[in-house]
């Protein structure tokens, strides 16, 4: 099996040749910790510089106990929360030598299937799955192959993976009681129709918590999780006549939409006429055109983690994980009721 692939087909061989030395010593000289002279590893450095030799990392771990592959399950990555986690977990893998195999899903339940397979066959270390999707065969499936899976937001709790989440209830419940500080009486919560764990959790978290306070939270789903979806919202609760004056959007995508609706499709003023509360903390949330009273997704804490986690010998699960969503306040909760 070839150990190389560069301009032209250059073996591990042709440099033990031109060094001078043998085939083995080629090979520790590029194995991290083993044992070879500084003479010699100098020889076998200009060898291999001057045929352009690289080490196949891929097909080294076919052979090897690790590849340091890890496989991000991902969907809906141009979504500015996820572009961001992306961006800080892959960043965060390659400090501590581990290579990121993106898999980009539609998020349907077949794109995923076909995506852990994937990274089955690439013999990955570890898969960590950015998306609510996969059906818990499929994780268990990752398991049993010796692979470590990290779960982000999901609610299930699958024996033998990692289990990542945001404390979605308490941010929910929190965003209930600035509305109603505000002095907002009718209140209502926009999401989506991805239905994913987190999302359903922060709108049933928040009608609870109304209902607690003794006021009735419209719930109003709309499409994909974007920024037409908030606009659509916006629509139809303001198109009634009992519209809301307290919104809660359970993400920051869905409330820029919102906001943009009620403002300059209905006229009303924020946060005079209408209090609105985000989830995310994505940067275009603190833009001046918005700036969003939000919850912040703690995930460069998360990514630490996790990064904590595949870099650990100990290959037994730890317990569930569950961060805190940190409030942000901005302008578009009135701070007491008029």
């Amino acid at each position: 099996m070839s150990e190389i692939r560069s301009r032209s087909f250059v073996s591990a061989q042709m440099v033990a040749d031109l060094a001078g030395v043998s085939r083995s010593a080629v090979s520790r000289t590029f194995t991290d910790g083993a044992s070879v002279s500084e003479a010699t590893r100098r020889k076998v450095l200009h060898a291999a510089d001057s045929l352009g030799y690289h080490v196949n990392h891929l097909a080294r771990g076919l052979i090897q106990d690790r590849s340091n592959i890890v496989c991000l399950v991902v969907s809906d990555v141009t979504t500015p929360f996820r572009a961001r986690m992306l961006e800080i977990l892959t960043s965060r893998l390659q400090s501590i030598d581990k290579v990121a195999m993106v898999i980009n899903t539609g998020g349907d339940s077949d794109s995923v299937s076909t995506a852990l397979q994937q990274a089955l066959r690439f013999r990955a270390d570890a898969t960590v799955v950015l998306s609510g999707t996969p059906a818990a065969s499929l994780v268990e499936t990752c398991i049993a192959s010796g692979q470590r899976v990290v779960l982000i937001n999901r609610d299930d709790h699958l024996e033998g993976s990692e289990n990542l989440a945001v404390d979605n209830e308490a941010a929910a419940r929190e965003a209930v009681f600035l509305l109603r500080r505000a002095g907002c009486g009718r209140l209502a919560v926009v999401s989506s129709e991805a239905d994913t764990p987190s999302l359903v959790a922060r709108h049933q978290a928040f009608t609870a918590a109304a209902a607690d306070a003794g006021a009735e939270a419209t719930l109003v789903r709309v499409g994909p999780t974007s920024y037409a979806s908030g606009v659509e919202a916006a629509r139809r609760l303001f198109s009634r006549s009992n519209a809301p004056d307290g919104v809660f959007c359970v993400t920051d995508l869905l409330a820029l939409g919102f906001m943009d609706a009620a403002r300059h499709e209905f006229g009303l003023a924020i946060p005079r006429d209408l209090c609105v509360v985000g989830f995310d903390d994505i940067e275009q949330a603190n833009w001046e055109s918005y700036k969003l009273t939000t919850f912040a997704q703690p995930a460069a804490e998360m990514v630490d983690h996790i990064a904590a986690l595949l870099s650990a010998d100990n290959a037994e699960p730890a317990e569930r994980r569950v961060f805190a969503a940190t409030p942000v306040w901005r302008r578009t909760v009135r701070p007491n009721a008029l």
